[in-house]
């Protein structure tokens, strides 16, 4: 079953299974994000940045049950953007599609970039735009040769991932408990010690979260996905059921490991949390094996990005909401024009991370900054209106829902309160302000050119 907003959808090839699914979500959450940006979230918060984990974690799950129970419904390339035309207009869908793309092709120049310097620090001799440009190419190949392939690289690169944190779990549980050579139980000296659990008190877990909160992004991709899926419903359904926890788990784990085996102010969890623990635990080679991790991630992230953005843009056109060209399909049954011009506006991220001066990229990577918040506010007001439209298409089809919402509707206004909260503590912070003002200038400026392309819309209709 395919949205009635994408009409168009069934002209992708359903070549993910169940197995493409979960681990493409699982690899697009685990990122940068954790490798390396866990250390400062602790650097604010201390060991409470366990509590802002938790409190990030509770509102993702919450809001992908409610993309995940959209999606089993209405399974379409532009997610969340179709369900938001749905359930509140046209302007809506096309700003969420959109500011979500846009949000994407800023993301893909920082981790290419991101990528290219691990990369010339191995091999100081080779300029980072041939490192770039190899990389943007062979991705491009992989998203252009079909979804299938797109799917089967992510699963790998995504298991490498999970593989690498499951193996620093393991030896982060040996080290806390002693059991590995040279080393004592660590007991709860660091997690209680050096200030306390919560060093900078209350402040510190609300800084904590603006600094984690939005390392959770990526899990999305699932539910753009679905619309390629064989069975999509349930293949959405089961991907999501699992993605959510096991995240939570990868995340709070790994953070509480750091915060038990070192002193929550050590200098060496900012630079590389993860090395720092290897080390300690007398592991040759960690910083050399965690940046090949690193990369990876990058990588990983970059390839599901491409699709992510390219879907989105398909799909956008099939409504009338972008260029008629990015409608058009190869013979593998892929988006190619929505591909290439994915990966050529990538190409102008890359470009823009080495050339603009440092004001005018900070405010463009600013103004996604917090887009994620957007997408996220939008995702639980659609699914709040769409609820009794979707139960009653299913009692129409004499089918039961694959998948819904926990405590309709008083879980959604619970997320949207806490969201709101979220806002309030952005608000608070000059940093995060100036984050939230950028992104409301971009919001803004796609509403005008949504608005523009109306009046010539009704003008077209009327001559």
């Amino acid at each position: 079953m395919t949205s009635d907003s994408t009409p168009s959808a069934d002209h992708l090839r359903a070549g993910l299974q169940t197995r493409h699914l979960t681990m493409m979500g699982l690899g697009s959450a685990i990122g940068a994000g954790l490798f390396l940006g866990s250390g400062a979230g602790i650097a604010t918060a201390g060991p409470a940045v366990l509590v802002s984990y938790a409190i990030a974690g509770l509102l993702v799950i919450l809001i992908m049950r409610m993309l995940a129970e959209m999606a089993s419904a209405l399974p379409a390339s532009g997610s969340f953007s179709v369900y938001a035309e749905k359930a509140l207009g046209r302007w809506a869908g096309f700003t969420l599609g959109w500011l979500y793309w846009f949000t994407l092709i800023m993301v893909l120049g920082a981790e290419i970039t991101g990528v290219a310097q691990i990369v010339t620090g191995w091999l100081p001799g080779l300029p980072q735009w041939v490192v770039a440009a190899v990389f943007v190419t062979l991705f491009a190949v992989i998203n252009l040769s079909g979804v299938r392939q797109f799917g089967e690289l992510e699963f790998w690169f995504a298991f490498i991932k999970v593989a690498a944190i499951v193996g620093f779990l393991i030896v982060g549980v040996l080290l806390v408990f002693g059991l590995l050579p040279g080393t004592d139980p660590v007991g709860t000296s660091h997690l209680l010690g050096d200030g306390g659990f919560a060093p900078a008190g209350i402040g510190g877990v609300a800084a904590g979260l603006l600094v984690v909160v939005f390392a959770f992004g990526g899990i999305e991709i699932v539910t753009i996905a679905a619309a390629e899926a064989r069975e999509p419903q349930r293949a959405v359904a089961r991907a999501t059921r699992t993605i959510v926890w096991r995240i939570l788990l990868f995340y709070v784990g790994s953070v509480a490991i750091m915060v038990l085996v070192l002193p929550w102010d050590a200098p060496a969890l900012l630079t590389g949390p993860f090395v720092a623990v290897l080390e300690l635990a007398g592991l040759p080679g960690a910083a050399q094996l965690m940046e090949v991790v690193v990369v990876i991630a990058l990588l990983s992230a970059f390839n599901a990005n491409v699709y992510g953005t390219s879907r989105m843009a398909y799909s956008l056109a099939g409504r009338g909401d972008g260029p008629t060209v990015l409608r058009r399909v190869s013979r593998r049954e892929v988006p190619w024009v929505s591909v290439l011009v994915s990966v050529f506006f990538a190409v102008i991220a890359v470009a823009l991370n080495w050339l603009l001066p440092d004001d005018l990229l900070g405010l463009l990577l600013n103004a996604v900054g917090s887009a994620l918040l957007v997408i996220w506010v939008l995702i639980a007001v659609a699914q709040l209106k769409l609820r009794p439209v979707l139960e009653r298409e299913a009692a129409e089809r004499g089918e039961p829902m694959t998948l819904r919402m926990w405590g309709y509707p008083w879980l959604t206004w619970a997320t949207l309160a806490g969201l709101a909260g979220l806002v309030g503590l952005m608000i608070a912070d000059s940093t995060a302000r100036d984050q939230l003002a950028a992104t409301a200038g971009l919001v803004a400026v796609i509403v005008v050119v949504y608005a523009i392309s109306a009046v010539v819309r009704r003008r077209r209709v009327t001559d």
